[in-house]
């Protein structure tokens, strides 16, 4: 190992995704709806695939409608493993 992998700053191998917040019912938690296109396996015609995170908000600062920024982390509780980075955009 050298000098720049052992000090380096930034984790590898975590996922960050983007995406809407549809729910702030829970303490600490948000629910995100991030969506993405994909190629479907045997008709090859582009798709939209929603899927919801649940995510640590530590000081409840997001709300619904708002677009976040969330990084993949260990298993927080049974279905948490994403953790709030930014919120990119605020809801109107």
């Amino acid at each position: 190992m050298t000098d720049t992998q052992v000090t380096s700053p930034e984790r590898n191998g975590r996922k960050t995704r983007e995406g809407l917040v549809v729910s702030t019912a829970m303490e600490k938690t948000i629910v995100v709806a991030v969506t993405e296109r994909v190629r479907h396996a045997r008709y090859f015609k582009t798709v939209l695939q929603t899927k919801k995170l649940y995510v640590h908000d530590e000081e409840n600062d997001a709300r619904a409608g708002d677009r976040v920024r969330v990084m993949e982390t260990r298993p927080l509780s049974k279905k948490k493993r994403w953790r709030l980075v930014e919120i990119v955009e605020r809801a109107r």
